[in-house]
């Protein structure tokens, strides 16, 4: 899954400014850390739920994402 989320996933989430990093599976639970402007998007939730369902439809099981907003540290000066 981690492959998978890698290499086709996440190339589609670079072509809009943003980037996401694989944490941890536990169980049904991936934890995934968003960065660049996913860090600070609006409609997250709906790039998650998108993610949830790819997911699904390749490797034919429910996984839930929590996700982790991970701002660049120059952006609190």
């Amino acid at each position: 899954m981690r492959e998978y989320l890698e290499t086709v996933l996440a190339p589609r989430l670079q072509g809009d400014g943003g980037w996401v990093e694989f944490v941890s599976l536990d169980d049904d639970e991936l934890t995934l850390i968003f960065r660049g402007e996913c860090s600070k998007c609006l409609i997250l939730d709906r790039c998650v739920a998108w993610l949830e369902s790819e997911l699904e439809k390749k490797f034919h099981e429910q996984v839930r994402i929590r996700a982790i907003r991970k701002k660049p540290f120059f952006w609190d000066t």
